[in-house]
């Protein structure tokens, strides 16, 4: 084997180890970023895996979904009037929250794509 072989021989390698160290840490940060998704306050909404009854797609969790503070909540209407949001949510469009607590989830547009409540009490 040629020097010219050996060296290119080694370039192929070092490469190959190059674009191995690079694929484990892109696999890291994607699982670091997907654990960071199913953390916080409203990670039960990603972790149940809930759907839109609207159009049925996923919930998604804390990024995507804000707590609404109940002051900011009303009935009206035949569903769930949101001051902060100026809209109102039909009850056939509200689901249990598992935590007690309203919570509106939202498309990358801003409408909303999910929203929870607190149980009706007995």
């Amino acid at each position: 084997m040629t020097q010219v072989e050996e060296r290119i021989r080694a370039a192929a390698k070092a490469f190959d180890q190059r674009v191995a160290i690079v694929a484990v840490l892109l696999l890291i940060l994607w699982q670091a970023l997907a654990h960071a998704h199913d953390t916080g306050p409203g990670a039960w909404i990603s972790n149940g895996h809930f759907t839109s009854p609207i159009d049925g797609s996923h919930c998604c969790g804390p990024a995507d979904c804000v707590l609404v503070p109940s002051e900011q909540v009303s009935e009206r209407g035949g569903g769930y009037y949101l001051k902060t949001f100026d809209e109102t949510v039909p009850f056939p469009e509200v689901q249990a929250s598992r935590d007690g607590s309203f919570w509106r989830c939202k498309r990358p547009d801003g409408a909303r794509r999910c929203f929870f409540a607190p149980p009706p009490s007995t």
